[in-house]
């Protein structure tokens, strides 16, 4: 591909790019840009929604799966101030979970956790 002045482009290997200004993040000094890097895939992909639909204070968030994605969910929506769940097939990674800053954890692979939590969230995130 070109750019607008017809010089090839180099996707990834390029040491510069232009873009909108409301899509730019500042990342601070003293964080290394491969620790910044997952910010920009998995956080956002999480942080997004979870802007978007009001995750904070008073509201009650489930994030399905804790996985890459869920991890990140689990710590942004804990950071908005949201009450956290976390359903996962299993309780195997509950410690996890918890310590990230889900207030609950559920096993999926138990059929009364949908009894029990039927229209109790505000926001669903599937992870």
């Amino acid at each position: 591909a070109l750019d607008r002045g017809g010089e090839p482009t180099y996707g990834g290997y390029s040491t510069h790019i232009v873009v909108t200004e409301g899509f730019v993040v500042s990342i601070p000094e003293g964080i290394a840009l491969d620790e910044a890097a997952p910010l920009l895939c998995a956080g956002i992909t999480t942080y997004s929604p979870l802007r978007r639909w009001g995750a904070g204070p008073g509201k009650k968030v489930a994030v399905i799966g804790l996985g890459g994605l869920g991890h990140m969910a689990v710590k942004i929506a804990h950071t908005l101030g949201a009450e956290v769940t976390v359903l996962s097939q299993s309780l195997r990674k509950k410690d996890d979970g918890l310590k990230l800053g889900a207030d609950h954890y559920y096993a999926t692979s138990d059929p009364k956790t949908f009894e029990e939590l039927a229209g109790t969230f505000d926001i669903i995130l599937s992870t």
